[in-house]
């Protein structure tokens, strides 16, 4: 990984200086963990033409945990900060001691206060902005994220499976969340990717539903979304299931559509296809079903080492695919006082002659009664 590392950064310079700067500070916490591996909260990257410095809290806890992981790397050199201190503005100042002429900085992580604590400490720099360069540097993923998105997949869809086979009557929408998380830790997760968000009965369906203590009940469907992260890459899923008897026949139909329309979209998927395509094939379907009022939200988005990355899936997105970009594709429909479906998975998009596109999610997505 020291080489995988070495090569963004690589690649991060080559941007910096065809835009005329000299150097880049790194403070967003994701950008700082894809081009070092180091993972503390709080941690500041100085990329120079000739060198990479790392400014560090110098009250770390000690790491038993894999939680504030310290790049081995011998090309990174660390500068620790006293307790209390700004590791942006120590950078800031190594910069200044460096030589650093133009300092491209991610503003759109940095505080007014930080941005201008920043131009106080670099003396005799100037300051640019660096934009979300390295979140696009981000967007298509080397093999070794792709690694590790798989295991994190896995690890999801073990926990899944374990609480489907459990007894689910009677248990509150919360005390199955905190299960999964539960389960998702015991099987190596780091933690969960984000909330786990389980909605039964009318709950069901719901975009960001908070869990409830609304007890799960016979006939109700029940909407899971979850998903593990695995060395800070995370995946996302979300399945539909109902509770006890044989679907009802609206049960069954609602979720045949909102199946058809999460494959349409899967399918739909492809390097050098239009982003807002997926989201039009699967609105295409939910609309001749008849729900004209399906989620004004993209269909889908990036996911990495953030849970919503670039790119993003929606009706107005006219940018293109590329290879190796993991993505969720998520539709659903609600309905009011009643429930609903929602269906989502975590795909890498693969051109035809590789298979085309990558499932990572593999829970089944087929109408079972629990």
């Amino acid at each position: 990984m020291v080489e995988a590392y070495a090569a963004r950064r690589e690649r991060l310079r080559a941007h910096c200086s065809a835009s005329g700067a000299d150097a880049a500070l790194i403070t967003r916490a994701a950008n700082v963990r894809y081009l070092t591996g180091c993972a503390p909260c709080g941690a500041t990257l100085l990329l120079t033409r000739e060198r990479a410095v790392l400014a560090l809290p110098d009250d770390l806890p000690p790491d038993d945990t894999g939680e504030h992981l310290l790049p081995d790397d011998p090309e990174v050199a660390r500068l620790p900060v006293a307790e209390g201190g700004d590791t942006a503005l120590a950078a800031a100042e190594a910069a200044g001691r460096l030589g650093v002429r133009d300092l491209a900085v991610e503003e759109h992580d940095l505080t007014v206060s930080r941005h201008r604590g920043v131009a106080g400490q670099a003396e005799g720099v100037h300051l640019s902005d660096l934009a979300r360069a390295v979140e696009q540097l981000r967007v298509v993923k080397d093999e070794h994220e792709i690694a590790d998105l798989r295991i994190a997949a896995e690890i999801a869809d073990q926990a899944l499976g374990e609480l489907l086979e459990s007894i689910l009557v009677g248990r509150t929408e919360r005390h199955l969340a905190m299960e999964l998380e539960r389960r998702m830790i015991d099987h190596g997760a780091d933690r969960a990717a984000f909330p786990v968000s389980v909605g039964t009965g009318s709950h069901s369906g719901q975009e960001f539903h908070l869990p409830t203590d609304r007890r799960v009940e016979e006939g109700d469907f029940l909407t899971v979304v979850l998903g593990a992260q695995y060395r800070g890459y995370g995946v996302s899923t979300a399945r539909t299931f109902v509770i006890g008897a044989a679907p009802a026949p609206w049960q069954v139909e609602l979720h045949r559509l909102v199946f058809r329309a999460q494959r349409a979209a899967r399918e739909a998927l492809g390097p050098g296809v239009p982003q807002h395509v997926p989201d039009q094939a699967a609105r295409e379907i939910l609309q001749s079903g008849g729900h004209t009022e399906s989620s004004a939200h993209p269909l889908g988005h990036g996911i990495g080492l953030e849970i919503r990355e670039a790119p993003r899936l929606g009706p107005a997105d006219m940018g293109k695919l590329d290879n190796r970009v993991p993505v969720t594709v998520g539709p659903g429909v609600h309905i009011p006082g009643k429930g609903g479906v929602r269906i989502e998975d975590t795909l890498v998009v693969r051109p035809l002659e590789e298979g085309g596109p990558e499932l990572l999610t593999i829970t089944t997505k087929e109408l079972l009664a629990l």
